[in-house]
């Protein structure tokens, strides 16, 4: 997805956070744009939580400047609170009330008008997919239930910020597209700039502009996933699959072995694995068909998010160092 031309709504430089002698974020610079979804990635401790912790107030960093609508958390956090939506991975709801309940308590602590307040909650109830349980108390809801809620719930004050951690975790398939609806229509229609902290590398993809990964404390990568997946390509040897008919795989592969350009040729299930120096797709139909095999589908690897993510959890969580690529770019 294209990033949104427009201006800059988050700021960190040199964003640092120790607890003693670790240092849980180490010279974070991040810059997230007006109406765009940028996800955050990494493993449990990479430094995801205590960054967004920094970025709403809730935490001082020990080095470093940030600023979220040109506001500093720590010292103006009504005017962030405000402007920001939050919804945590455990979200707190009052379990006597219902959902509809609840979010309007949420509406009046927002000062919101009560007929306004009233029409907005039903809206968000069916936008999140809970209407037909709106009246139901929350202490009833599964976990995907209080999920859905609680993205509802951050809605209620109309953020022009909304920070995510984990949204989808416990919601069925269906509710889990519903949701990245939602969001992507947060982005396009009413530039609502979202911030979301996954590991769900597919949702990631499908709908954020930009993607950041952690390891270590450290933002090692950042860029849109098409960038950093070109990037990848740029160094790591092509990778062509290629289906041949049944029983024919041992004959494949001592054919393909002879082509000027493979590296090296694993067997599977499917087929053969081929990992090249270049493009050698016509090589190698040519040379099975030639032989009498059968050709059943040949295609080139492309790079996707998880790639990505391997290849820098791999290379940097190892010793704490950055990853074999450190790569920081695509801004939008």
């Amino acid at each position: 997805m294209e990033p949104p031309a427009t201006h800059a709504v988050i700021e960190a430089r040199g964003l640092t956070k120790r607890y003693g002698q670790r240092t849980v974020v180490d010279g974070l610079d991040l810059t997230v744009h007006e109406g765009e979804i940028f996800g955050l990635l990494g493993p449990n401790g990479a430094g995801k939580t205590t960054t967004i912790l920094m970025l709403l107030g809730l935490t001082e960093p020990t080095a470093g400047v940030v600023r979220v609508l040109g506001h500093d958390p720590l010292r103006e956090p009504l005017d962030v609170k405000r402007r920001v939506g939050y919804l945590p991975e455990n979200v707190g709801f009052y379990d006597e009330l219902t959902a509809s309940e609840n979010l309007l308590y949420t509406a009046r602590l927002n000062g919101l008008d009560e007929r306004e307040a009233r029409a907005h909650v039903e809206a968000l109830l069916e936008a999140v997919g809970l209407a037909s349980a709106a009246h139901r108390r929350v202490r009833e809801y599964s976990r995907g239930m209080r999920q859905r809620l609680g993205l509802a719930d951050v809605l209620v004050k109309r953020p022009r910020i909304v920070i995510l951690d984990e949204p989808t975790l416990g919601i069925d398939p269906k509710g889990v597209d519903e949701v990245l609806q939602l969001i992507a229509h947060l982005s396009q229609q009413e530039r609502v700039t979202v911030l979301l902290s996954s590991h769900l590398l597919h949702q990631v993809q499908r709908i954020c502009h930009r993607v950041g990964i952690f390891v270590g404390g450290r933002l090692i990568a950042q860029g849109p996933v098409e960038s950093l997946a070109r990037q990848l390509a740029g160094t790591a040897p092509l990778v062509v699959e290629v289906g041949v008919g049944p029983g024919q795989q041992s004959q494949a592969e001592h054919l393909v072995r002879t082509i000027d350009g493979v590296l090296d040729v694993t067997v599977n299930a499917d087929g053969l694995v081929l990992s090249c120096r270049q493009d050698v797709r016509p090589e190698v139909a040519r040379t099975l068909v030639t032989h009498g095999l059968s050709v059943q589908h040949l295609r080139l690897h492309t790079y996707g998010l998880d790639d990505i993510y391997r290849l820098y959890f791999q290379g940097g969580m190892q010793d704490g160092q950055r990853g074999p690529r450190s790569v920081v770019g695509g801004a939008a």
